[in-house]
């Protein structure tokens, strides 16, 4: 008997959500006196997927099949149904990103299992903690199936590392060609940015900058910390940035542990998208402004007197340490 975790490779490395990902599967195994046990698709090499006993997987079942490099929910599910099957697993934890919020629900129709999208939390006494209503309340769900499904929040728990390792074991799951639906004709990808759903620092602006020429001292404070950028959907909408960086509700959702927001009033589609950032920083004009309200910080002033300030402290911080 097991925990399951399913653990994304992105270009060969584990994708900092399903780390979080296997610690949750880890903590809930040991927990529940089972084993803790990863599955992996895709090309990767053993040392990296043997780093997953540094956060508690006892064994890695590993598809090194080149058609896994690309995510086809319909594929993976055969695949990820048949290493519950070949694990004993009662338990499934993936994350709840944009794979896992596909993979998931298929999941749980074919393991007929109960699920638990956005688990903030590990277990206590059975019960799994979600947030609802856009984060302002939290809600406590009991599984009652035999085999049970939980997508954990990305940035919802920091793992803690140990020494292990985990043993890596060959696993050939029996999908055909036909289980592969989607066909990739080529890849556009991003890169020499941090990006936005593996961000633990992002600087973020709005339409209070006023153009895209000033978004110069934004990118600077994000080069300072190591941050990412993005921006409210109005700012995407008129193309001052690409859409990509666009967070809120009908964008990205993200949970930074740091989340600077320039010039951006706060409105609830916005904030449905950043409210889970563990700190929120809020520079306005307006002292009315409803960002304020969720922010832990807030500096009442004009971005393009307090942000060069602001920029030239960071500066200075960094000469001293």
């Amino acid at each position: 008997m097991s925990v399951l975790t399913f653990v994304e490779i992105n270009e060969g490395k584990i994708k900092k959500a399903s780390l979080e990902a296997a610690y949750y599967g880890s903590k809930t195994a040991e927990a529940n006196g089972l084993a803790s046990v990863a599955v992996v698709l895709g090309e990767a090499g053993a040392e990296e997927l043997a780093s997953l006993g540094q956060v508690g997987v006892s064994k890695v079942l590993h598809a090194s099949d080149a058609r896994f490099n690309h995510f086809d929910s319909k594929a993976y599910t055969k695949a990820v149904a048949e290493a519950v099957n070949a694990a004993a697993a009662t338990y499934v934890v993936l994350s709840f990103n944009n794979n896992g919020k596909l993979l998931a629900p298929r999941l749980s129709v074919r393991l007929k299992a109960g699920y638990v999208p956005g688990a903030v939390e590990l277990p206590a006494n059975g019960l799994f903690k979600k947030n609802v209503f856009s984060g302002k309340a939290s809600a406590q769900y009991q599984i009652n199936t035999e085999k049970k499904i939980v997508a954990v929040n990305p940035n919802s728990l920091s793992p803690v590392k140990g020494a292990g390792t985990a043993i890596v074991e060959a696993f050939a799951p029996a999908v055909s060609d036909a289980d592969f639906s989607t066909v990739v004709k080529g890849q556009d990808k991003i890169t020499g940015t941090i990006p936005l759903t593996e961000a633990d620092l992002v600087v973020s602006a709005g339409r209070g900058l006023k153009g895209p020429e000033n978004w110069g001292m934004i990118e600077e404070l994000a080069g300072l910390l190591g941050a990412a950028t993005a921006c409210s959907r109005a700012v995407a909408d008129v193309d001052w940035r690409p859409h990509h960086e666009h967070v809120g509700q009908t964008g990205l959702t993200i949970r930074p542990n740091l989340y600077i927001a320039v010039g951006i009033s706060g409105a609830i589609q916005h904030l449905a998208g950043v409210n889970s950032s563990k700190v929120i920083v809020v520079i306005n004009t307006d002292p009315e402004a409803p960002f304020f309200k969720a922010a832990d910080y807030g500096i009442v002033g004009d971005a393009f007197e307090v942000m060069p300030k602001f920029n030239a402290a960071v500066r200075k911080l960094k000469a001293a340490n």
